[in-house]
């Protein structure tokens, strides 16, 4: 796994004290949504897309959206199972996201449904520039890291 810049942990948890930072990253995912629900990718639920090591890919996150992350994660999930498969990811149960409802940009746009090869890059570069758009206007440092390597630095690995 990659190296996690050390002050990524208090720059998250400033950024989820933040109202602005969280409107502004929920208001970029409902846009996200709107454009999936046009375009309508398959889902099968296979759970694999989270199985990391085993499906050949990674996921990452910005400082902004771990910020946005953990302060709905107690709020609206509770006490969530943070024990997901090895090489997967942390919140992975079975074929279940456990965090489905507030998961990062990357787990929003990527669709094993091939398909959606086309469309996933362009839509997920556009709103990662928006990303560091908010980063930069709300003055948050900027971090993009791989999202186990996140929450290993977050506290949040099984």
């Amino acid at each position: 796994m990659m190296e996690v810049p050390a002050g990524l942990k208090d720059w998250a948890i400033a950024a989820a004290g933040r109202q602005a930072v969280c409107a502004e990253v929920r208001g970029l995912y409902a846009e996200i949504q709107g454009e999936i629900d046009r375009k309508r990718p398959l889902c099968v639920m296979s759970g694999r897309c989270c199985r990391f090591e085993e499906y050949g890919h990674r996921m990452f996150v910005t400082t902004a959206e771990l910020g946005a992350f953990m302060a709905e994660l107690k709020e609206k999930l509770g006490d969530v199972q943070r024990k997901g498969p090895p090489g997967g990811c942390v919140f992975q149960t079975g074929k279940i996201c456990r965090v489905h409802r507030i998961r990062p940009m990357g787990c929003r746009v990527f669709f094993c449904d091939p398909g959606a090869v086309e469309w996933q890059k362009e839509v997920y570069e556009r709103y990662h520039a928006r990303l560091k758009e908010i980063h930069e206007r709300l003055e948050i440092p900027y971090c993009y890291v791989e999202w186990r390597a996140a929450c290993g630095a977050m506290g949040w690995e099984d």
